[in-house]
């Protein structure tokens, strides 16, 4: 499975981006998805996560109103809406297939791993 996450960019604070992932062959459609970022100097990180069936959602506090992620299993793809972004919120941003159906926060229960895509949020 090949994932490619797309949609980033150099933004102002307070702007909009929508990333997109998309996989290689439909291998994720009974699994959940998840995005993750990781920042110069710090670990990969936790953002959000979508049941295999979309009903299920889950995001990390720091995103938790501005983020919506959502998936388009007839398409094998994985959307991240980021709205009112911030500085803080500057990282290589990855999407990656879990192992399980469900939801999970820790990066171990992801199996397949895209190239990143980088946003930058400036003050």
């Amino acid at each position: 499975v090949q994932l490619q996450a797309s949609g980033g960019g150099l933004v102002q604070a307070g702007a909009s981006l929508r990333l997109s992932c998309s996989a290689s062959r439909r291998t994720a459609s009974n699994n959940a998805l998840g995005w993750f970022r990781q920042a110069p100097g710090k670990e990969r990180e936790f953002v959000a996560a979508i049941s295999w069936r979309g009903v299920s959602t889950d995001y990390a506090d720091s995103v938790k109103g501005r983020f919506t992620i959502s998936r388009d299993n007839a398409k094998d793809a994985l959307f991240l809406q980021m709205n009112s972004l911030k500085p803080e919120d500057t990282a290589v941003y990855y999407c990656a297939v879990s192992l399980t159906s469900t939801t999970s926060r820790t990066r171990t229960s992801y199996r397949y791993w895209g190239k990143g895509t980088q946003v930058t949020v400036s003050s």
